[in-house]
């Protein structure tokens, strides 16, 4: 049978709009690569009784009531507040970088001076990105800026993209601001909180629809074909002129016609450790890669309602360039924001301009950096846009 809709790839992006096509009746095809639902926020129980996020750490946190309702049809929740600590002067500092921080930092005398300064030009409980931060005039902040930024933004940024914070797109240092409060948590949004049986349990509920049929380990490619030229798309070398939801990386989806874009990726040192490893979940090293090659260590119990206590499982995680082909960092994770590829990623949409029922979204495809809630709002938006279109 020929479906109604094709959607590629089994993440947030992929499953949120299947789920509402199919509860108006649309015949859902998703096509997933990987052997596993739920994208990169898969997880599942590991030998130690521990909730292991498989790429990487994901926390819930969102100001949008329109993702939590949707997303609390499949799940129930329990609250949790992420806190991250910085390695910084051989002391472990909240991140992002606050009041407290300046008081564990600097004498007494320099850190009341300094906390009367910012609160005096940005006022109390204040977000200010740090590039914001180092164009401010007055001599005290413009000092207190540069520590942070060489201890926190420098080298960590340097490790996680292969570019400077000057070189990258302003809005990435920009997501993780300086708070001038003494609010130690990571995120501030109001609702903060983590699905109770996991988010692959989500995903499996979402999907648990007798319209959508869900087919793993299937490389999508090699049964959809999409011919620019005369905006026509193949599946299974029959034409389909049925939607094509495409959530992958654009420039597979056009054979690299203009070159592979970049991304970047992260590969994991996953250890068991006895007891408890560190105080919080996340602890971030953001000096320079001669003294320390990786970014930041995840203790995963600490963000379970219920953890084990004999033993723990971590996770080292190092950034690298992605590589397709590479034996390491061939998950792409992140777009690489620059002028240049912004631009190979313009040629790549236009050259679908011409095939009008192809849709991409999600973080690959459109090539733009979503929060997990994000892409939830997105795909309930596009849905909605896309039947009104019929």
């Amino acid at each position: 049978m020929t479906p109604d809709v094709i959607v590629v790839g089994a993440g947030y992006a992929g499953c949120v709009t299947a789920r509402i096509l199919a509860d108006v009746g649309r015949k859902v095809l998703i096509l997933e690569r990987r052997n596993h639902i739920g994208g990169n926020a898969f997880d599942y129980l590991d030998e130690n009784g521990v909730m292991r996020h498989e790429y990487g750490p994901h926390i819930f946190h969102t100001n949008s009531k329109k993702a939590v309702d949707f997303l609390s049809q499949f799940t129930d929740w329990y609250p949790y507040e992420h806190r991250v600590l910085g390695s910084i002067e051989e002391k472990l500092v909240p991140i992002p970088f606050n009041l407290k921080s300046i008081e564990l930092l600097f004498s007494n005398e320099k850190a009341d001076h300094l906390k009367e300064v910012l609160i005096s030009v940005y006022g109390m409980n204040t977000k200010v990105p740090i590039l914001e931060l180092r164009k401010n005039d007055d001599p005290q902040i413009q000092e207190l800026a540069e520590y942070i930024f060489e201890h926190v933004f420098k080298y960590y940024t340097m490790k996680q993209w292969g570019y400077s914070a000057e070189e990258i797109d302003p809005a990435v240092t920009a997501r993780v601001p300086v708070l001038v409060s003494y609010d130690d948590r990571y995120f501030q949004d109001q609702y903060q909180m983590m699905p109770l049986e996991g988010f692959t349990r989500m995903f499996e509920n979402m999907l648990d629809h007798e319209n959508i049929t869900v087919q793993l380990g299937t490389e999508a490619m090699d049964h959809l074909r999409i011919d620019p030229e005369n905006g026509a798309v193949y599946f299974n070398d029959n034409l389909f002129e049925n939607p094509v939801i495409y959530t992958g990386l654009v420039d597979q989806l056009l054979n690299y016609v203009n070159g592979d874009l970049p991304y970047r990726s992260l590969e994991f040192d996953v250890q068991t450790k006895d007891g408890q490893f560190q105080p919080v979940t996340t602890v971030n090293y953001p000096g320079p890669a001669e003294e320390y090659p990786y970014t930041r260590i995840t203790e995963y119990k600490n963000m379970q309602k219920e953890p084990p206590v004999d033993k723990t499982t971590i996770a080292v995680e190092y950034p690298y360039i992605y590589d397709r082909n590479g034996e390491k960092g061939n998950v792409p994770y992140y777009p690489v924001f620059t002028d240049d590829s912004k631009q190979k990623y313009s040629a790549y949409v236009k050259l679908l301009e011409n095939v009008p029922n192809v849709y991409l979204l999600g973080r690959l495809a459109e090539y733009k950096y979503y929060n997990m809630d994000a892409i939830v709002d997105a795909a309930i938006e596009f849905s909605h846009q896309l039947l009104e279109k019929e």
